[in-house]
């Protein structure tokens, strides 16, 4: 048995003893360790998203306690950062590298059982290793980090171009680190709270701006104009039009926010001005390399700064109700909540 945490109804979350997971072929166990409350939990939480399972939690890090049948790439004791996806592994987009595409592909925490619980059961190949001096919270930042590095690589980001990120919860913080990294010139950040405006800040921004002051930004980006808009807010937003308007003719946009109703699309001026409209799931690989391996090597080199700016809060897995109250209330300084299992 272990025990694992479950919303059956909206704002109510409890901890519950259940049966524990035991591999398949090609499968390990995976102790979890650290879990973060992501945004689309808070959706979940508040009854904005309909999911087929009651335990949530996708960004996890933990050790192997087994292996299933096969299994040789990895063994009990090894700590690793888990991809919150498990795909068929056989299909035409797995085989590619592109796996996020996979029809049959599951979403740990909202289409499989998730990792607000001791133990979760993953494909082996979804499981990546943490280099020596990551802890387990700065591990399970990988998932979050992942998304961002994912979404920057299909924008095709070339070195020098001014970016604009829309949101900066943990995704808009996150795209801030993965645009830097891939050399952006410039890169600006709409930003709600106060907490959120000085880690971006720290994380790389060159200037960060409130919602009240996001129509200037607007007339900025008409003597500098943006390459890039990253939207990453979401929910039932109206962004898509600030972003369309920010954008450059022949610009990008990149989708990564979760929309909970279908937003208002300026079709007209997307026509006009040739913009490119990308939506972002997730992670995969582009040849030799995932996106999590990208991501590891970010957090060995700059992970603690990384954590000490995003992991506001941290709670047991008891507590969990306290901790989804702390993540849903931005006024208690939150950005990323984490729960150690």
């Amino acid at each position: 048995m272990m025990r694992a945490a479950f919303c059956r109804t909206p704002g109510a979350l409890g901890v519950d003893d259940v049966p524990a997971p035991t591999p398949g072929a090609g499968e390990v166990v995976v102790r979890v360790r650290q879990c973060g409350i992501c945004g689309s939990d808070l959706h979940w939480y508040h009854g904005h998203m309909v999911l087929p399972v009651d335990c949530p939690g996708h960004e996890i890090a933990g050790e192997v306690a087994e292996v299933g049948a096969g299994v040789t790439s990895l063994k009990a004791g090894d700590r690793v950062a888990v991809e919150g996806i498990a795909a068929c592994g056989n299909c035409r987009y797995c085989l590619a590298g592109d796996y996020q595409r996979c029809p049959a592909v599951g979403v740990v925490g909202m289409t499989i059982p998730g990792g607000f619980a001791e133990y979760v059961r993953m494909p082996a190949r979804h499981c990546f290793r943490v280099p020596v001096g990551i802890d387990f919270p700065t591990a399970a930042l990988s998932e979050p980090l992942g998304v961002a590095v994912h979404a920057v690589r299909l924008a095709g980001l070339a070195i020098g171009e001014r970016v604009l990120v829309l949101g900066a919860g943990t995704i808009g913080l996150m795209a801030v680190i993965a645009a830097r990294a891939g050399g952006a010139g410039e890169i600006l950040v709409v930003a709600r709270r106060p907490q959120q405006r000085e880690a971006a800040l720290a994380l790389g921004a060159d200037r960060v701006v409130g919602e009240d002051a996001a129509s200037g930004l607007l007339g900025d980006a008409l003597e500098a104009p943006i390459d890039l808009v990253i939207e990453t807010v979401g929910g039932e937003s109206d962004t898509l039009d600030t972003a369309v308007a920010a954008a450059r003719p022949g610009g990008t946009i990149c989708m990564l926010g979760a929309f909970t109703r279908s937003p208002v699309f300026p079709a007209l001026f997307v026509l006009a001005k040739e913009l490119r409209v990308i939506g972002s799931f997730v992670y995969g690989r582009s040849g030799a390399r995932a996106d999590f391996d990208v991501v590891l090597e970010l957090l060995r080199r700059q992970g603690a700064e990384i954590a000490r700016r995003l992991v506001t809060h941290r709670f047991p897995l008891e507590s969990i109700g306290d901790a989804f109250r702390t993540a849903s209330d931005k006024t208690t300084g939150s950005i990323k909540v984490m729960i150690a299992v």
